[in-house]
């Protein structure tokens, strides 16, 4: 099927002009399959990387949870509540911007801190161990938050990506082509008539001589 043309007057300057947008349009479109190909490459490597964390935090959740059910069986819910009220944050979190191939998400920084020391009165030696197991899965659970966000945000701007790559080579540029093919063929008939038109005239006066 041939692409609809353009409706740019057949003239010499129309067809110069075209020609300069076609090649740049081309250089766009060859920078966009570029950039498609670095968020491809990304994209494969943060689904990497998402998959080996999300298991690792499903892992580090389940640990946490063994502990937190030894921990509730040996103290009650209400001495639970009594030792964690008070304690210090055991995570420090910073979210900051970060860039991809002009692609924004936020860069997560989890860190332990120091367990708070708790009084032994009414606590159990577990208590400790699922404190430790909870602060990992936090961590781990920011870290994948952070690659969830980051896959999700790079596979819109592929998709965004080859749909302007798409539009220019299957739309943009064959209009351009077909339109620079039109003024070609309407400027080659122009000159074939002027050629006519000068061959007739110099008979004419021939003829008169």
């Amino acid at each position: 099927m041939t692409a609809k043309r353009l409706k740019i007057p057949p003239t010499k300057s129309a067809l110069l002009l075209l020609k300069r947008k076609v090649e740049f349009l081309e250089l766009g479109a060859n920078l966009l399959e570029r950039k498609k190909e670095l968020l491809t490459r990304l994209v494969y490597e943060r689904l990497k990387q998402y998959r080996a964390l999300r298991q690792e935090a499903k892992d580090t959740l389940g640990t946490a949870y063994h502990w937190l059910g030894i921990t509730h069986i040996r103290m009650s819910s209400q001495a639970l509540r009594q030792s964690a009220l008070g304690l210090n944050p055991s995570v420090a979190i910073k979210i900051l911007p970060r860039s991809s191939i002009g692609v924004q998400y936020p860069a997560v920084k989890a860190e332990t801190l120091a367990l708070q020391p708790v009084g032994l009165m009414g606590t159990d030696s577990s208590f400790d161990q699922t404190r430790k197991h909870l602060t990992k899965m936090v961590v781990l659970l920011a870290s994948l938050g952070e690659a969830e966000t980051a896959l999700w945000r790079l596979l819109e701007e592929q998709r965004k990506t080859q749909k302007r790559v798409n539009a220019l080579k299957y739309n943009v540029i064959p209009r351009y082509r077909t339109t620079i093919k039109f003024i070609n063929s309407s400027l080659e008939e122009e000159n074939r008539n002027t050629l006519f038109q000068i061959k007739v005239l110099r008979e004419q006066r021939e003829n008169q001589l």
